[in-house]
């Protein structure tokens, strides 16, 4: 197969957070803007939560409301911190563009095919593109009648509400080489309790690979915050873009791409033999 991209790689918001200060990890932040380079494409999460805890700060509580009204509010305040913060830290010499998606860039075919030119032109013209879930002005029940309007068309439909799913469906469609998704934690678990790491997941064509996947999904449970979907949907995210012959990474986001991509820290690696 051939790779119209290198590396589309997505961030999760519990990762990028400090735990302990409840503030953005501006070191792992710093860190991990320092390796973004053109030929990738970055999808990140954080809006909303960075937006969160950036309104307490300043106000002392949390908004009041309704959760959706909260949300939208949250992440149009955190957009703009979390993109300043990778323009602080991505190397100067190249552009940065915002890319904020919904469920209809993927599932219209002309909307398909006006991201995946927007995405490819990046990077001849010394640009990352940094793609999230536009939040700020998708109403989640307008969402839902139209992904049900959808479903009576087509048999599959993408939500783009996640973007683990957001970022396997561009690695889909840009036909990219590797898909890293960088979370909490340094993969997927066969037995959270022990820390026994399913390091590899592997299959000699796409039907065995998909067959694989679907049987460690039962070793999954639970996710890292409320309103997160967790291990368990991230392998069903990913089968598409690992059957087309995508290499996948689940890895931790502490670790630099460098070195996941090199293979010298945990991680659980997912791809046809």
């Amino acid at each position: 197969m051939k790779f119209d991209v290198e590396l589309v790689g997505k961030i999760g918001s519990m990762a990028l957070i400090a735990k302990n200060a409840q503030i953005p990890d501006y070191t792992r932040i710093a860190r991990l803007s320092g390796e973004l380079r053109p030929g990738w494409i970055w999808v990140t999460s954080g809006a909303t939560e960075i937006g969160r805890l950036d309104y307490i700060r300043r106000n002392g509580k949390e908004l009041s409301g309704s959760i959706e009204e909260v949300k939208a509010d949250y992440s149009a305040e955190g957009q703009s911190i979390l993109m300043a913060t990778y323009r602080q830290y991505v190397d100067p010499k190249y552009a940065i563009r915002q890319v904020l998606i919904e469920h209809q860039h993927f599932n219209d075919p002309e909307k398909r095919e006006f991201l995946k030119a927007l995405l490819l032109r990046c990077k001849e013209q010394n640009a990352i593109p940094i793609v999230n879930y536009n939040d700020a002005v998708c109403a989640e029940e307008n969402r839902k009648m139209e992904i049900r309007a959808l479903q009576t068309e087509h048999k599959k439909v993408v939500e783009g509400v996640d973007n683990d799913e957001t970022a396997a469906q561009i690695a889909c469609l840009v036909r990219a080489e590797t898909l890293l998704i960088l979370t909490s934690a340094d993969g997927i678990y066969k037995d959270i309790k022990t820390g026994e790491l399913i390091e590899e997941i592997s299959g000699k064509n796409a039907e065995e690979l998909i067959a694989n996947i679907d049987n460690a999904k039962k070793y999954c449970s639970g996710a890292s915050r409320e309103g997160a979907n967790g291990a368990r949907a991230k392998l069903e995210y990913i089968k598409d873009a690992a059957a087309q012959g995508t290499k996948v990474i689940i890895a931790n986001g502490k670790y630099s791409v460098k070195e996941i991509l090199a293979g010298t820290v945990p991680a659980t690696r997912i791809g046809i033999r």
